[in-house]
């Protein structure tokens, strides 16, 4: 029984130190994979980035939006980086052209947002473009071109169902294209500058989220939009999309698909599922934009991405 005795307890002292010798280096193997996502990490982008009026609103300028709930900081959070490994740049309002001069805000002056890049940086993630081919003032316009199309088609019937878009196109040409067109080359020029600046980081494209629902309706409630306008707004994101998309690939960055996974909650959806807040909002957010709910979204398709490209 003795040696029995002593026979096991060889046998369970080999197991603990054979355990403990795996689970090391099963930690160091998460350690190494995750490695690369330890900062220091420099988020730039503009009002889908910023989080404005979600709960609570922090950083200088004031006028920038920023929400410390928005994705950057839940990336952050996520990743355990520490204090000073993490700078958020992104600003309501921002273009292309803020990412290499200040922006002025009406609330302070928002620094170049690539003046956060340094040869130290290990992580970027960008979420621009939509202000460059004028997708907000489009959307504000044909919301109000579309109450407007509600109004005369109760009064008579119209052959136009889509007084937006024509509004952009004019003698076959559609100047949002344009806009989009010289998006491209703008984006390539900024992918080799962020590379320049940022030679070591993974760099992260992230798309826009879906705003209006896959189909050939809307939600008149939530946006009156005229029905032709719905599938033109619909369209234009989708080629944004396709653009960053594009220019990612060709950069050599991850581009980041939010839109897939959002289609079920768009603006259309829900007030418990919706990641993107209707004209009214209902929960603290700006119009037409993610929410709190959105950005934990986001948040966890830009970590899978991550993850996945480790």
């Amino acid at each position: 029984m003795t040696h029995l005795r002593v026979v096991l307890t060889g046998i369970l002292l080999s197991v603990v130190v054979l355990t403990a010798a795996v689970t090391e280096t099963h930690q160091n193997s998460d350690t190494a994979g995750d490695s690369n996502l330890q900062g220091p990490y420099v988020a730039l982008g503009d009002s889908y980035t910023s989080g404005p009026r979600i709960p609570a609103q922090s950083g200088k300028p004031a006028g920038c939006d920023r929400s410390d709930h928005n994705y950057p900081a839940l990336l952050a959070a996520q990743l355990k980086l520490e204090p000073g490994m993490f700078r958020d740049m992104s600003c309501s309002g921002a273009t292309t052209a803020d990412f290499t001069s200040p922006q002025s805000t009406d609330d302070g002056r928002n620094p170049a947002q690539l003046s956060a890049l340094s040869r130290r940086t290990r992580l970027v993630t960008v979420g621009i473009g939509g202000n460059d081919i004028g997708f907000g003032s489009m959307l504000t316009r044909c919301l109000t071109m579309g109450a407007a199309y509600k109004l005369i088609t109760r009064i008579k019937d119209v052959s136009v169902d889509a007084p937006c878009r024509e509004r952009y196109v004019e003698d076959g040409t559609d100047s949002t294209q344009q806009r989009m067109t010289a998006l491209r080359t703008v984006l390539s020029d900024l992918m080799r500058e962020i590379r320049r600046r940022a030679p070591r980081a993974h760099l992260y494209i992230v798309g826009y989220p879906a705003i209006l629902p896959p189909g050939g309706t809307g939600c008149r409630r939530a946006l009156p939009l005229a029905p032709g306008d719905i599938a033109y707004l619909r369209e234009t994101e989708d080629q944004l999309n396709k653009v960053l998309r594009q220019q990612a690939r060709t950069a050599g960055a991850t581009y980041v698909d939010t839109e897939t996974e959002s289609r079920e909650h768009s603006v259309c959806s829900a007030q418990d599922t919706r990641w993107i807040e209707p004209l009214i909002p209902s929960s603290p957010a700006a119009p037409v934009h993610p929410n709190a709910r959105g950005q934990r979204g986001m948040t966890q398709i830009i970590l899978r991405a991550m993850r996945a490209t480790q």
